[in-house]
């Protein structure tokens, strides 16, 4: 079902799937996700150029992902985000790991390019969710050092791997209450290494990225990665835009690990997520 917008209102379209409505700058037709069952959520609001759809079936679950469509918010063309999600099935496989959302299957239809995962009940932190991002972050500091160090052990495993972690921010990271489990999704950008700055201003949050993802030319290292993780801890336990010790909720020692982690000289973070991990957790 499709509601034309009416004077005064933007220019985008308003559809329906099972009675949920979701919007578009033009018609599309999803009909093939009929064959997971009935949507009963749609995020429609990505800069990423996709959409996405909860769906169940009466017995499972699934989040699926497409590319290709007319979406109200792109940073790029649904062209681009065919392209990019096309390699995204290679990435999740490549990356597997226990806090890493499950890629159950990717394939070109309706013009596009969908990617099925398992779904998960776990809340986002991300600001662009002002609800789920609340209740995240009162979560007890017990909980967030876990999820913490959970994204720890997978991007020590992303290095081991030989990829480097690009646009990681707090949109990337959810916490299942009902399970207790750290789930880490949207890793769409994650590349191999040796990985070089080709843009200028990659992509990911202000917040989250060092100064050479915003130099053309730069190395994307392990070195960039630390600082990624650094920020992750500011924004967890601190305040990722004022980085000052007074809004630290947790001991000095490990203020000075993060504070360190963000150092705007390469030189002075520390070299491998590796010896992160390991000045953090004091081992």
């Amino acid at each position: 079902m499709i509601n034309e917008p009416g004077k005064g209102q933007t220019s985008c379209i308003t559809q329906h799937a099972n009675g949920t409505p979701y919007r578009l700058n033009s018609p599309f037709d999803f009909s093939f996700l009929g064959r997971y069952g009935q949507v009963f959520k749609v995020f429609d609001n990505q800069d990423s150029g996709n959409i996405c759809f909860g769906i169940a079936d009466g017995q499972n679950k699934y989040f699926v992902k497409f590319a290709g469509a007319p979406t109200i918010r792109s940073a790029t063309t649904p062209a681009e985000a065919i392209q990019r999600m096309k390699s995204t099935a290679q990435i999740y496989q490549d990356l597997a790991h226990p806090n890493l959302t499950r890629l159950l299957d990717a394939y070109e239809v309706a013009g596009g390019y969908a990617t099925v995962f398992e779904w998960t009940n776990a809340i986002c932190m991300g600001r662009q969710y002002p609800e789920t991002c609340m209740r995240f972050m009162q979560m007890s500091n017990e909980t967030k050092l876990k999820v913490f160090d959970d994204i720890l052990d997978f991007h020590i495993h992303v290095a081991a791997r030989g990829y480097v972690a690009i646009d990681f921010y707090d949109g990337c990271i959810m916490y299942d209450f009902e399970n207790e489990e750290t789930v880490i999704c949207d890793i769409e950008f994650y590349a191999k290494t040796p990985y070089t700055n080709n843009m200028g201003r990659m992509w990911g949050s202000r917040r989250f990225m060092s100064p050479e993802e915003f130099r053309l030319g730069a190395a994307i290292d392990e070195v960039t990665n630390v600082y990624t993780m650094g920020a992750t801890a500011f924004e967890l336990f601190g305040d990722n835009l004022d980085r000052c010790i007074e809004k630290w909720t947790l001991n000095e020692r490990l203020f000075h690990v993060a504070k360190k982690a963000v150092c705007d000289e390469r030189a002075g973070r520390q070299q491998r997520v590796t010896q992160f991990a390991v000045e953090w957790r004091g081992t």
